[in-house]
């Protein structure tokens, strides 16, 4: 890259987001730190001084986390069952088409959410400064941020959606630990939740909140130097987001950037050891107080039932149902070798709230990928899930 573009990109990001310093994973933690510092000036009394205090709405103190939450190479999960071990993690999910979607609709097509992750973060309640606090037998409280134990094999379970409880999207089998997001919305599809046991924060609030608005802000406005804006039909968005790879590099490189920044931040909520140690021997970055999976959990959990919400509506509305999702990217059946075939288009031709719209927004959709039915049949057959490949293959 020319030094002047070079420049122009490291500047731009500096405005946006921070001063650029280490990876962009590494930018993403400390934006939130930034954004939210660890301490405060605050009066102390018997000096009548301001001194430096821990600032509440941040995260100023490391803590343990709950065992279910540890990672595998964690202290705390050694001798852990490994039934025992949260799993809150993106999907990987697919089936074969049926008979019907085989005969009627000779395409599919990829749509991936737009910073589907870090658009999840967004009022999320999470915990800050206090330890899990250990509970048998408890009243679940959607309000309250925690892991929780619970068995949900008695849900109903519509085999042409993946579970929104399991990263495989099968239907869960029998007792395991989710995230308050998980079991609220097992509430919401009218599933008897009773948790067994659960590992609460009870000091909580929506410290990613100023993280989420200072990226989706950056990612919006690199969006529209790139030419793609807001509230436009859904077809023009299509089409300008088919002309983006003849763009400037430079805003290619920092668009990147950006969403690279908040998937790292994330990531380095539970970062793990850097090089081979003995297991479960503690490694630095546990000591840092953003070291919180009990957050990343949440954050990924958040993601998985806010597409699962919007596909079980996706369904009542057009009929359709998805093939194969993996993360944030899921494959419909098409009639048409285009997006606009799957997404409905709405009375303004901007889409329907609640269901999946093409649009620049975080949380709208892009398209992916398109490909023949065929195509998806033998990657099925062959055990690979055509979500992953469905954009580097071509037609």
């Amino acid at each position: 890259m020319p030094p002047s573009d070079l420049a122009r990109l490291l500047g731009t990001y500096a405005a946006r987001l921070l001063t650029p310093s280490g990876s962009t994973a590494v930018c993403g933690v400390r934006l939130m730190t930034a954004l939210r510092p660890p301490t405060k000036a605050t009066y102390d009394p018997a000096t009548g001084k301001g001194v430096s205090g821990p600032n509440p709405g941040a995260l100023y103190k490391p803590f343990e986390p709950a065992p279910p939450e540890a990672p595998d190479a964690h202290p705390l999960a050694q001798g852990r069952p490994p039934e025992q071990a949260m799993e809150e993690e993106a999907w990987d999910w697919s089936r074969p088409p049926d008979q019907q979607e085989t005969a009627d609709f000779p395409h599919v097509v990829g749509l991936d959410t737009n910073m589907a992750f870090i658009v999840a973060a967004s009022r999320l309640t999470v915990g800050r400064n206090a330890p899990p606090r250990h509970v048998t037998t408890p009243a679940f409280d959607e309000k309250t941020p925690g892991a929780w134990y619970c068995d949900l094999s008695h849900a109903p379970h519509d085999p042409r959606l993946p579970s929104p409880f399991t990263a495989t999207g099968q239907a869960p089998t029998k007792p395991a630990w989710y995230t308050t997001v998980t079991l609220a919305y097992a509430k919401e599809l009218n599933i008897e939740v009773r948790p067994i046991e659960a590992y609460v924060r009870d000091d909580h609030g929506s410290y990613l909140d100023p993280w989420y608005t200072r990226l989706r802000d950056a990612y919006l406005a690199t969006m529209a130097d790139l030419g793609v804006h807001k509230d436009i039909p859904q077809a023009d968005y299509l089409a300008a987001m088919k002309r983006l790879s003849t763009a400037d590099p430079a805003l290619l490189d920092l668009l990147a950037a950006i969403k690279a920044t908040g998937k790292g931040g994330l990531g380095k909520l539970r970062e793990g050891p850097r090089a081979p140690a003995a297991p479960y021997t503690r490694w630095p970055a546990l000591n840092q107080p953003t070291w919180r999976p009990d957050i990343r959990a949440a954050v990924i959990s958040r993601t998985r039932v806010s597409l699962h919400r919007k596909m079980r509506r996706m369904l009542t509305e057009t009929g359709r149902s998805p093939l194969a999702v993996l993360s944030d990217c899921v494959i419909y059946p098409a009639h048409q070798p285009t997006a606009l075939d799957v997404v409905p288009a709405g009375p303004d031709q901007t889409g329907i709230k609640g269901l999946l719209c093409l649009g620049v927004n975080p949380g709208f959709v892009k398209e992916e990928g398109v490909q023949t039915m065929a195509w998806y049949q033998h990657q099925h057959t062959q055990g690979l899930n055509p979500a992953r490949y469905i954009k580097v293959t071509p037609v």
